[in-house]
């Protein structure tokens, strides 16, 4: 499945006494490291994207479709989470199957995808498994591996790997990167850290007090710190 172009257009929101207002363009296709501090407003972004928040002006175009106010489920959209959003008490094949079916009833095929997405992730042999008998990327994985199920055009991932030694950081990063480049998805990783940005994504978004201050492809982003202060401070240039 090819990826969609997502644009939020005009994009005005307010959180308590922060005024956001994002314009930006990811082409079909791309993968994105959208960074800033903490509280920027990053995650409301992809909220944004996903339909968990509407803005009170302005569009949300996907694939050139306005889904402004159409509900996440509807949307060609998948959303990975920090926390992964498993759930304790189903085992790996139940969990991952919610991308196929959301009551986790699954016929022998439907467990068959299963069962492909979870050895395509690293998790064969652990189907059995609860959440709190894997490691913090194991689960990671579940999370993907439902996602890829979902088979949806825009991928979202909000600091999913932020809890994640080094090590199995890089080793994530590139399940992320051969998933891109073998599916076309749309990616849209928010990451604190710069050096994601530059191990697998194409294009860079820099966010500050609710606004787009940055957003180029990896190869001209950070040369921008040299006019955009904001950026230069959060890089510690």
């Amino acid at each position: 499945m090819s990826g969609l172009d997502v644009r939020l257009k005009d994009a005005a929101f307010r959180f308590e006494d922060m005024r956001m207002h994002f314009d930006v363009l990811f082409p079909a296709g791309s993968l994105s490291a959208v960074m800033g501090p903490s509280g920027a407003g990053k995650s409301t972004l992809l909220n944004l994207i996903a339909g968990f928040e509407q803005p009170q002006s302005g569009k949300v175009l996907i694939g050139g479709e306005d889904m402004t106010t159409l509900a996440p489920a509807r949307r060609p959209v998948s959303m990975i989470f920090q926390d992964n959003n498993l759930f304790a008490h189903l085992d790996v094949l139940t969990n991952t199957g919610l991308g196929l079916s959301p009551t986790g009833r699954l016929d022998g095929a439907q467990r068959e995808q299963v069962r492909a997405a979870l050895a395509r992730t690293g998790l064969a042999g652990l189907e059995r498994r609860k959440p709190a008998e894997l490691s913090g990327g194991q689960r990671q994985r579940v999370a993907i591996a439902r996602a890829l199920l979902r088979d949806r055009p825009v991928m979202l991932l909000d600091e999913p790997f932020a809890a994640l030694g080094p090590a199995l950081r890089a080793e994530m990063l590139d399940l992320v990167a051969e998933i891109h480049a073998s599916r076309g998805f749309t990616v849209i990783m928010v990451t604190h850290q710069p050096d994601d940005a530059r191990a697998i994504a194409q294009r860079a978004v820099f966010i500050h007090d609710g606004q787009v201050r940055a957003a180029a492809p990896v190869s001209e982003f950070f040369a921008q710190a040299g006019t955009v202060p904001q950026l230069a401070a959060y890089l510690g240039q």
